[in-house]
């Protein structure tokens, strides 16, 4: 593939015209001073900061569209932006351009209790909008690890770890206001339940991660907050043990809501940042939602299947203070594997592959790690055969970075080779465009160019992310 003809910064002449446009219009809601132009220019990944020439905090839908008019007649590239906790470059400026924030546009706008679903801003987080809606007794279900904003969620299609009983952000978004390239709102989609009305156009902007369009309002789908929930923990032998047990739990139609595997090295990290006494071993976190009934039966039946394959005990609890310390612990597992090397670069990639695979692709993983010489904590959604590596690096080794990453290569070569894919919610970004054509295919990354030129015919939509124009 040609160099993506389309990157070239706009001219310093257009990019002061559009600042100045917008300056008249937002005022103070406009920034340019460097430090936060450079929160804005953020990363967690290879890729060094690049930040927007300038950040924008609009508050409503028709501030987006001011917004995107104006940077339309400039040609200035725009890059919407939640919590900043994407870790594939999203939100990076490698163009400049104009960031725009979407801190004031945070509001649980309506609940449809009756209907199971509510509409909300992009930018509110997931954590505030189930404290919102607590005395409903519905929540959202979806949740990444950290407290990302619901559009960002969207963007990136994000999961975590109730993906397995829950779904992902694909499965849980009825409908999306979006502002075009061209500054016209669409809505994907009606609140019904389900339509068979023409294209996917809610699917289609889930996972763009801002390339098609800007998301200002979501209409998500809401699920009842369970009666009871049982949780706990299960060592096993060997990670080929652990990862039988979820597929066998699954198979038998055990409705697990959580199933998460942690390798020793992970385990130690959260012992260590969380004060936790968990045994440093190859470890699976369960949770089962329903009746006091259902869940004491389902954690009584993923024991059995533990023990059989030579795991276990699987120590549990209805308590919720025991519950969340545990989550809170796994939640934390990133960052608490700074305490395994204090100052190293935390570099985080995940790969998914059917769950059939995905023993055999962690036990090479792990075994790939150990000859590196990297430290790689591994932890993993395996109920549906996501997992995750954190790499901690020394970012002033050069010798260091290429091993590192180098095996980030081959892992996401060993997932796709085992008919996976190079990312299972982490999303592409910058960081893995290159891995694009080997898992789709020339033809389908041509589609999806297409579709790309069609929506945004001057890429001034978070170029340089997902695919290149060529």
């Amino acid at each position: 593939m040609t160099a993506d003809i389309a990157l070239a910064k706009p001219a310093a002449a257009a990019v002061s015209a559009a600042i100045d446009e917008l300056a008249a219009i937002f005022g103070n809601r406009l920034v340019t001073s460097q430090a936060v132009r450079q929160q804005h220019g953020n990363t967690v990944t290879w890729i060094v900061n690049q930040p927007p020439d300038a950040v924008v905090y609009p508050q409503s839908t028709e501030e987006v569209q001011q917004i995107v008019r104006i940077c339309a007649r400039h040609a200035m590239p725009i890059i919407a932006f939640g919590t900043g906790s994407s870790l594939e470059g999203h939100v990076n400026a490698p163009l400049g351009g104009v960031s725009i924030d979407f801190r004031d546009m945070n509001k649980l706008v309506k609940v449809h209790a009756e209907d199971l679903d509510c509409v909300v801003q992009p930018g509110i987080t997931r954590k505030a909008l189930n404290e919102q809606l607590r005395d409903s007794g519905l929540f959202f279900p979806i949740d990444p690890g950290a407290d990302a904003s619901l559009g960002g969620m969207a963007a990136t299609r994000a999961s975590g770890t109730n993906a397995v009983r829950y779904g992902t952000m694909k499965d849980n978004v009825l409908s999306l206001k979006v502002v075009l390239a061209n500054g016209e709102v669409i809505d994907t989609a009606r609140r019904a339940k389900k339509t068979s009305a023409g294209y996917d156009l809610t699917r289609l902007m889930v996972g763009s991660e801002g390339t098609l369009g800007i998301i200002t309002e979501l209409t998500l789908r809401l699920s009842g907050i369970p009666e009871a929930i049982s949780g706990g923990r299960c060592p096993f032998p060997t990670v080929e043990a652990a990862c039988n047990a979820a597929i066998m739990t699954i198979q038998a139609g055990i409705p697990v809501a959580r199933i998460e595997l942690l390798d020793a090295l992970q385990v130690r990290a959260l012992n260590l940042a969380s004060k936790t006494e968990l045994p440093e071993t190859t470890l699976l976190l369960m949770e089962f939602h329903g009746t006091a009934a259902s869940v004491a039966e389902q954690s009584e039946r993923f024991g059995e299947i533990a023990e059989e394959l030579g795991g276990g005990p699987f120590v549990w609890t209805t308590r919720p203070e025991e519950r969340t310390k545990l989550w809170e612990a796994r939640h934390n597992a990133a960052m608490s594997n700074f305490t395994l090397r204090p100052g190293a670069a935390m570099i985080a990639t995940d790969v998914c592959v059917p769950i059939s695979r995905l023993a055999e692709c962690v036990t090479a993983t792990q075994a790939d790690i150990a000859e590196t010489g990297i430290l790689a904590p591994i932890v993993g959604h395996v109920g549906d055969g996501n997992f995750h590596l954190t790499l901690l690096i020394d970012m002033n080794d050069p010798g260091e970075v290429e091993r590192a990453k180098a095996l980030s290569k081959r892992l996401v070569e060993r997932a796709l080779a085992m008919d996976g894919t190079s990312t299972g919610e982490h999303g592409i970004g910058q960081g893995k465009m290159k891995y694009m054509v080997a898992e789709h295919g020339a033809a389908v990354v041509a589609v999806m160019a297409s579709i790309k030129r069609a929506l945004d015919p001057q890429n001034i939509l978070n170029p340089g992310k997902i695919i290149a124009l060529s």
